[in-house]
């Protein structure tokens, strides 16, 4: 089957048309720049031009940098303010004219990286961890997501983990990758201290540089790149939005 995957981001949109069966992307994926400010009205209108841009009719997955409860956004890190307690899975819905159905972005990731990447067959502990613009988290317990953890809001070296050691920071602070990578360690220590994960999967743009910044890296659980890098979030929400069809 086919499905539209959207990765709603807090520098980008990114959109593909998903073989849900594959995992693999069909056709070439458009990035559209996320709206400033990122308020509910400018992403969905953005979302709305992706959606135009495939001539999809179908229905949307939707990967959001927020907690999502019953497709309501109840934070908003990355993103306007405005998004707290907006119905985000009935604006685009209203907005696009299709069904549209919205999950945490990293949540997204992982769902795709545990069925078709780097988690796929692995049981324990698994923390998945998408760097960008922020930091999002997803732990799958043999198999099982806990959804909306949002590990990338816990406080680390006097502030808010994500402000350290986000991709954004690294760039913002012109950090090499060896001085960031010993901050991502930090980071990941104090994962590895509170959940005694068996394996921590990295995605974002940040996976394709592993190579980079993996000599810093000392934790017990091995970190490896997600199989799909920063397309997971995408292949993950088309498959959210699969799972929901006739509920």
């Amino acid at each position: 089957m086919q499905m539209l995957g959207v990765d709603i981001g807090g520098s980008g949109i990114k959109g593909c048309l998903v073989d849900t069966k594959t995992g693999e992307l069909i056709g070439e994926r458009l990035r559209l720049t996320t709206p400033q400010p990122a308020t509910p009205a400018a992403i969905a209108h953005t979302l709305k031009a992706l959606v135009e841009h495939f001539e999809w009719k179908g229905p949307v997955g939707c990967g959001f940098p927020a907690i999502i409860h019953n497709g309501i956004a109840k934070s908003a890190a990355n993103i306007d303010k405005s998004w707290v307690e907006t119905d985000a899975a009935h604006l685009f819905t209203d907005v696009t004219g299709l069904p549209c159905h919205v999950i945490n972005d990293a949540d997204a990731a992982g769902i795709a990286e545990m069925r078709f990447g780097t988690g796929q067959d692995r049981k324990g502990v698994i923390i998945l961890i998408t760097v960008g613009t922020g930091i999002g988290t997803a732990i799958f317990v043999n198999g099982q997501l806990l959804p909306n953890t949002e590990l990338g809001h816990l406080m680390l070296e006097g502030m808010i983990a994500e402000h350290y050691c986000s991709d954004a920071v690294r760039k913002r602070e012109d950090l090499s990758w060896s001085r960031w990578g010993k901050r991502f360690n930090k980071y990941l220590a104090r994962l590895e201290f509170l959940f005694s994960p068996d394996l921590f999967i990295l995605g974002g743009g940040s996976a394709a540089k592993l190579d980079k910044f993996i000599d810093k890296i000392e934790t017990r659980a091995p970190l490896l790149a997600a199989a799909s890098l920063n397309q997971a979030g995408i292949i993950g929400a088309a498959l959210y939005a699969e799972s929901q069809q006739g509920k």
